[in-house]
C-alpha cells in the first residue's frame, strides 16, 4: 500500500515514521518522483497545494525553423518541464502567437511542475498542479546546448530602483508576447513585476487582456503564466477571477508606495513556515504519488 512513499523514502534514506504522513516535508516526496504518475490526467488541488495526475512532458525543442526551434525548454536538471497536458498544448499554441506577434523566433519555457507535481524542494510555492508555468521574457537567442540551458539567465526587465521598466530591455514585442499570452481563452492570470505592468498600462489601458495580468514580487525577468482549472479535473480548486476593470488605478499605484519598495524591518523576525506534508494535500495526492 505505501510502496510509492516506501520508495520515495528510500532515496532520500528515510523510513518508517519520517514518511510523508508522519512529518516527512511533501516537497522531498514529490521531489524524488522522476515519472509522471501513469493515472488519467487531472489537476488535484489548489496551484500551492496539490498535485497533478497523468502528466505528460513538453518536448523540449518545438519545431525547428532556420532562426531555431519555436521555443526551448530550460533548467532541464531540473525535470520540471511537466504539466496537464492542457498546458503543453497551451505553450505550443502560445510559442507560435508570440512568433507571429512579435517576430521572436521561439520563446524560452522555464519552470512547469514536476512529475508528479506537488511542493518543490526549491523555488515555488505554486507550480503544484500542472497549470503553471514560467515564459522568459528573453527571446530564444537560437538553438542553445545542454550546458546552455543550464547557465544561460533571463534578462533582467525592471529598473533597479524598481520603479519601471528598462527602455533598453523591454520593447514593443515584449508587449506582444504577454498579450498573446493573456489573450488565450484557456488562460487564467499571468503574474508580472509591478514595473512590466505599469508599461503595459502605458501602452495598453483598458484593454480587457490586461484584467489576467497581475502584479506581484519578483517576476521580473519572466512571465509566471496560470491556466484554468480544466474540464477533466473536478478535484481542481480554482481561483477567484481577478477583479473587474484593467488593474491600472490605485491597486497598481501601491506596489509603488515605500511600504512595499522600502518596507521597514519587522519589530519580530517572522517564523518560517513549516513545510507542506502530505497530510495537508488532498487525499487523491497520495494515489498520485503511489501509482505505478
Amino acid at each position: 500500500m505505501r510502496r510509492a512513499l516506501l520508495a520515495a523514502a528510500a532515496l532520500l534514506g528515510l523510513a518508517g515514521p519520517a514518511l510523508g504522513q508522519n512529518g516527512m516535508p511533501a516537497k522531498d516526496l514529490f521531489g524524488a518522483a522522476a515519472t509522471p504518475a501513469p493515472l488519467a490526467a487531472r489537476s488535484i488541488g489548489f496551484y500551492s497545494k496539490g498535485c497533478v495526475a497523468g502528466a505528460v512532458a513538453l518536448p523540449v525543442d518545438g519545431p525547428g525553423a532556420t532562426s531555431g526551434p519555436l521555443w526551448q525548454a530550460m533548467r532541464l536538471s531540473r525535470n520540471r518541464n511537466w504539466g496537464h497536458p492542457a498546458l503543453v498544448a497551451f505553450i505550443e499554441r502560445f510559442a507560435a502567437a508570440a512568433r507571429r506577434s512579435s517576430g521572436w523566433s521561439g520563446i524560452l519555457v522555464g519552470d512547469m511542475s514536476q512529475p508528479r507535481g506537488g511542493p518543490m524542494r526549491t523555488g515555488h510555492a505554486s507550480h503544484q498542479i500542472g497549470l503553471d508555468v514560467d515564459i522568459w521574457l528573453t527571446p530564444s537567442p537560437g538553438s542553445l546546448s545542454p550546458a546552455s540551458r543550464e547557465t544561460l539567465g533571463a534578462a533582467m526587465m525592471v529598473r533597479p530602483d524598481r520603479r519601471d521598466v528598462d527602455p533598453a530591455a523591454f520593447t514593443p514585442a515584449h508587449v506582444a508576447v504577454i498579450r498573446a499570452a493573456a489573450e488565450d481563452p484557456e488562460v487564467e492570470r499571468i503574474f508580472v513585476n509591478a514595473a512590466i505592468k505599469r508599461a503595459l498600462c502605458r501602452s495598453s489601458a483598458g484593454r480587457p487582456w490586461l484584467a489576467k495580468v497581475r502584479p506581484y514580487w519578483g517576476h521580473d525577468s519572466h512571465m509566471h503564466v496560470r491556466l484554468q482549472c480544466q474540464a477533466d479535473s473536478p478535484d481542481c480548486r480554482p481561483q477567484e477571477p481577478p477583479p473587474a476593470g484593467d488593474g491600472c488605478g490605485s491597486d497598481l499605484a501601491w506596489w509603488f508606495t515605500d511600504k512595499v519598495l522600502h518596507p521597514p524591518p519587522p519589530k519580530t523576525p517572522p517564523k518560517p513556515r513549516p513545510p507542506l506534508t502530505l497530510a495537508d494535500l488532498p487525499p487523491a495526492c497520495t494515489g498520485v504519488l503511489e501509482a505505478r
